[in-house]
């Protein structure tokens, strides 16, 4: 067992609460840790035997196209289409952030992070 990876996804998204959020859209950030079994990827040197890191870019990427209005939204998006794709990893954790919330006052980022 072991975890995998990818730090610092970034993406301009137009996710929001507010409509003006959702019509200028924002920057976010996203890091996904994945727990899985790749004792024979590594023992073998094959990538069909582990995640691939080009997929779940892909497949986030997908997700972040979708309008949502919560980050908790996007990240139950992102490990369902991940659960989707590979049944057998045993955990997925997500933080998404978005950078410069409206919330009235300086914040650099307004962050979530869940597992599933």
């Amino acid at each position: 067992m072991g975890t995998i990876s990818l730090e610092g996804l970034e993406f301009f998204a137009y996710h929001g609460y507010y409509p003006e959020e959702q019509r200028i859209g924002n920057k976010y950030a996203l890091d996904i840790t994945i727990t899985t079994d790749f004792f024979s990827a590594a023992q073998h040197d094959k990538l069909s035997e582990t995640v691939n890191y080009e997929t779940i870019y892909q497949l986030t990427a997908k997700v972040m196209k979708e309008p949502a209005k919560l980050l908790e939204h996007i990240g139950f998006n992102v490990i369902e289409k991940i659960r989707e794709h590979y049944p057998t990893v045993e955990k997925v954790t997500v933080k998404v952030s978005k950078f410069n919330p409206p919330i009235g006052g300086v914040c650099t980022r307004a962050v979530i992070t869940m597992e599933g």
